[in-house]
């Protein structure tokens, strides 16, 4: 992909303003987050892209390279990079046997780069190509999805599109975050505080106004609603190469309505005529695992008719001897939330 958004510098900026600090080394943004002036963890999300006929080996040696040219660039108490490969796999055998290569890849090419237990992006997701009439993407979902859409729209669901300049805003916006806290109390999830979302939305309306089209992005608010009541809602980014489903809310209300589908299939039209080029459903299970617990997530938007894509994950490079105590206690962290935090909820 040409133009990733978690290497914009929308996106950086936007992520400056909660809590990381931005460069530019190497032909690519590095987030980097400092812990109480104690130490640093350097991030480089989706980078660097793998060059076309470039082997794993060869391309492996130029993340050890880059991180050369990164590393005099951040603090001096950074204890690694992060990176999340952009590497997007068809099947989740091939992205597994590219993962367990990795040690003797690091061994040929002397870049002590290793697998990280917690990844930063969602490494599974489902693509679906814009390019494709909208008789061909409705054509292209399950039956199920297709009708939930038309049954929404014959029983009233309507989906109104907010922006930061619109009328309403703040209302709207409330809204949203009230059906966001319900979905994580349902759900077991974590969320952002109100003014995350508020920033993220007039920051988008400024961009959408940018001069270069590489530039240009647009944040939507989409709430469905029946006769009055907000029932689902998402936060969409679209930008010239790909369009994202950020974030996705409904209520415990009228869901036999299938607000939700209605407000995805709202979404895919108006991407498709931005431009976007893909329209990406942003995280799931990797498999049709029914004992999965988000396994309800994974069905929702593959049945969208797009391509399953899996990406490695989060990988490290250390640049300290206390990195491995840093690991352990953010595995710790992990299933303190994972495990033990959504237990407690569920009772």
């Amino acid at each position: 992909m040409k133009n990733r958004f978690q290497q914009t510098d929308f996106w950086c900026d936007f992520k400056c303003a909660h809590g990381w600090q931005c460069v530019s080394a190497g032909g690519i943004n590095i987030l980097t987050r400092t812990f109480k002036k104690l130490f640093s963890i350097s991030y480089v999300p989706l980078a660097p892209e793998k060059i076309a006929g470039e082997s794993d080996e060869e391309y492996i040696a130029r993340v050890g390279s880059l991180t050369s040219q990164i590393k005099p660039a951040l603090p001096k108490n950074t204890l690694c990079i992060r990176y999340d490969l952009p590497l997007d796999f068809s099947t989740c055998e091939e992205r597994d046997s590219f993962v367990k290569s990795l040690l003797q890849i690091a061994k040929k090419t002397k870049v002590s780069i290793k697998k990280n237990a917690v990844d930063i992006q969602p490494p599974d997701s489902t693509y679906l190509d814009l390019s494709k009439t909208e008789e061909e993407l409705l054509a292209g979902m399950k039956n199920k999805w297709r009708y939930n859409v038309r049954y929404a729209e014959k029983h009233g669901v309507t989906v109104r599109e907010v922006t930061a300049s619109s009328p309403d805003f703040q209302k709207d916006l409330d809204s949203f975050y009230e059906l966001y806290k319900t979905t994580a109390s349902r759900d077991g999830i974590g969320l952002h505080p109100l003014s995350y979302y508020k920033d993220l939305l007039e920051r988008g309306s400024k961009a959408e106004k940018a001069e270069s089209a590489a530039q240009k992005t647009k944040i939507t608010l989409y709430i469905a609603s029946h006769e009055g009541e907000d029932l689902a809602a998402i936060i969409t980014l679209f930008q010239e190469d790909e369009a994202i489903y950020l974030y996705g809310c409904s209520g415990n209300k009228k869901r036999n309505l299938m607000p939700a589908y209605l407000v995805q299939w709202t979404a895919i039209k108006d991407a498709k005529a931005y431009g976007s080029k893909i329209y990406d459903f942003y995280g799931m299970p990797p498999t049709n695992d029914e004992n999965h617990p988000m396994h309800g997530l994974y069905l929702f938007k593959t049945g969208f008719g797009g391509a399953e894509v899996h990406r490695p994950g989060s990988f490290d490079i250390p640049l300290s001897p206390l990195y491995g105590l840093y690991t352990l206690a953010e595995k710790g962290r992990a299933f303190w939330h994972k495990k033990v935090m959504k237990k407690i909820r569920g009772r």
